[in-house]
């Protein structure tokens, strides 16, 4: 997907985000990527999401970071959305929300365990959360950097972000991500659902333990492995 159809796709993509209510006032942004021309298209910075239309859509050079139109400036995370398309080829789209529950569990520095088979349907896993930037990395491309902390806790980690299209930034709030830019809402809206459910069942019982690791393959499997039967075959 290419030029006016991935920027009309980004455009609903942020809609659809808005409609979700992941996002308040405008923090939070969509992009999408077209790999074969080079360029990324995202949300322009700031801009209200009943006043959003595709032509403010900004698209940008993923080789150089700078917008190829100059018309609206876009959205300030474009550098970490962009650190991340450089290092992940097999990624489409990007989320960022500071949804209510995901961002609280960010603020404490905790990752989401996996407590129960609708957390292992979509993440293979914890949901990590990453170290938080030193002075330095805040100071010097801050945005940037928080592309590379999140590259970095995935490497550390040895996790394949297409079984975890998600993560939280130490201290910020969460990024998902996935094949196309309606994927990856579709992963924000999973990862602010699985973490307000394990706030609540760490309330009701501090002491859960992780999902077994053969429940957690079957249930993961099932919808992504090579064998995979949820759902229907043309759909």
């Amino acid at each position: 997907m290419k030029g006016k159809e991935l920027q009309e796709l980004v455009c609903a993509a942020n809609l659809e985000l808005a409609r979700s209510g992941l996002v308040f006032s405008t923090w939070g942004n969509v992009s999408g990527i077209d790999r074969a021309d080079g360029v990324m298209w995202i949300k322009p910075s700031g801009v209200p999401y009943d006043q959003l239309t595709p032509e403010k859509i900004v698209p940008v050079s993923l080789e150089t970071g700078e917008p190829l139109q100059k018309d609206w400036r876009p959205s300030s995370d474009t550098p970490t959305h962009l650190e991340l398309y450089r290092n992940w080829p097999q990624i489409g789209g990007i989320v960022h929300t500071h949804s209510l529950y995901a961002t609280a569990w960010a603020q404490a520095g905790k990752s989401i365990p996996c407590l129960g088979t609708t957390h292992a349907d979509d993440f293979f896993g914890a949901i990590p959360c990453t170290r938080r930037l030193n002075p330095q990395e805040v100071d010097q491309n801050y945005e940037q950097n928080t592309g590379k902390v999140i590259v970095e806790t995935f490497s550390d980690l040895k996790l394949d972000p297409l079984q975890r299209p998600g993560i939280l930034v130490n201290g910020h709030g969460p990024f998902s991500w996935g094949k196309d830019p309606h994927e990856a809402v579709h992963k924000a809206i999973v990862l602010e659902y699985i973490a307000k459910m394990a706030f609540l069942t760490l309330q009701i019982n501090k002491e859960t333990s992780p999902l077994e690791e053969y429940l957690l393959q079957k249930h993961f499997l099932r919808k992504h492995g090579p064998d995979a039967y949820y759902g229907q075959v043309n759909n």
